[in-house]
């Protein structure tokens, strides 16, 4: 009896182990949005969230600028594509989802102008081999 209850015990602990990469994914993003956002990256740069859209395995980062960068036209000019595009190739952070063909993609929005989007990269695994 005691050998069967322990046997139990054992598989139950590893079937709990058992997170798929997904799960893994939506976890950490939900965990680190709720531990650390808003979280400042620069002078006139928050963190809002990250989350995962699970049907294309993207990974979202949503962003609020504000100051003298939150203005479109400023951004565009800039364009901040192909610096966003080798953060992500070159992050080791990311390793396990790049190797699994996540996608990732950056969002910002306007401070002064809620809900207005700013700019929008998206960025696959096309992109970032």
């Amino acid at each position: 009896m005691k050998k069967s209850v322990i046997f139990c015990a054992l598989l139950l602990i590893f079937a709990a182990c058992q997170e798929s990469l997904e799960e893994r994914c939506q976890r950490e993003c939900v965990t680190y949005t709720k531990k650390h956002c808003p979280l400042r990256v620069a002078e006139n740069i928050i963190l809002d969230s990250m989350f995962l859209d699970k049907p294309t395995h993207t990974i979202n980062y949503v962003y609020t600028v504000s100051g003298i960068i939150d203005d479109k036209g400023l951004i565009e000019r800039n364009n901040p594509t192909e610096s966003l595009r080798m953060e992500v190739k070159n992050s080791t952070h990311l390793k396990r989802y790049k190797e699994a063909g996540y996608s990732f993609s950056y969002i910002y929005y306007s401070a002064k102008n809620k809900g207005t989007q700013l700019f929008k990269a998206t960025f696959h695994q096309s992109d970032y081999q």
